[in-house]
């Protein structure tokens, strides 16, 4: 068995959850002014990215633009320059590139950095995620709901960390579009880790409130596998996570 690859950094500091947003404050989620905020306090920095039209990597979560920038569509209909140019909730804050995102960083914090997918077997925005961060000095790690997107990386990203993110139940229906074809067998593998052995992952970044569950557990236990949780944003969750995972990926709060 391939030894799992997760340094102390992946789980020294406590994560702000798309950086240290605050709407009130005109930090917006996946901004670099939230990821500055992160970083003046502190803390490690969890994004998200999606695939632009002409194949780069964005940092944003949702597929659709609504939400964040009041524009129509998807993420994946518009050309990254077109994405870039893109008010994220109505203020000074764009759209930013993954190349840029980092460059901003530039090695002051951990990075964990979500690769969507809608489990169609596309890994486009894989290859481009992993061809960003090889040319990227600072410590950065990698994670994805999609167990083939994880065993990618290992070929794709090899020597940088590799996660799996999970929940035990669906109870946020918000990415129903991805689990619709899915068969119960396959959820199953997705709540229960029964993909283990082809996605192989060397840290898991679980749902908060399915703490404790068996495959946790056993990974922490047996695996030597560090388990991150999500998303932590009251003191019942902070106490969950303190007494079930290595580190926890918060919002709505200083950690």
């Amino acid at each position: 068995m391939t030894p799992a690859l997760a340094p102390a950094w992946l789980t020294a500091r406590p994560i702000a959850h798309r950086g240290l947003h605050d709407r009130a404050a005109g930090l917006p989620e996946n901004s670099l002014a939230a990821a500055e905020a992160a970083i003046a306090l502190g803390y490690a920095i969890e994004c998200d990215v999606q695939l632009s039209r002409d194949g780069e990597a964005m940092v944003f979560h949702d597929e659709a633009l609504g939400r964040l920038c009041g524009a129509p569509g998807l993420v994946r209909e518009r050309d990254a320059a077109d994405l870039a140019g893109l008010s994220l909730l109505g203020g000074p804050e764009r759209v930013s590139t993954l190349p840029a995102f980092l460059s901003r960083i530039a090695g002051r914090t951990p990075l964990v950095v979500e690769v969507k997918s809608r489990f169609d077997g596309d890994l486009a925005l894989a290859r481009r995620t992993a061809e960003v961060v090889a040319a990227y000095a600072g410590p950065v790690a990698l994670k994805s709901f999609d167990p083939a997107v994880v065993a990618a990386l290992a070929d794709l990203a090899p020597g940088l960390p590799r996660g799996i993110v999970a929940e035990s139940r669906r109870e946020n229906d918000a990415e129903e579009g991805a689990y619709a074809g899915m068969s119960p067998e396959a959820r199953a593998s997705l709540a229960h880790l029964l993909h283990f052995a082809e996605s192989r992952p060397d840290f898991l970044s679980w749902r908060v409130d399915d703490l404790p569950n068996a495959a946790t557990h056993l990974a922490r236990l047996l695996g030597g596998r560090p388990v991150m949780t999500w998303t932590v944003r009251t003191p019942a969750q902070v106490a969950r996570a303190r007494l079930h995972a290595d580190q926890m990926v918060f919002e709505g709060f200083r950690a």
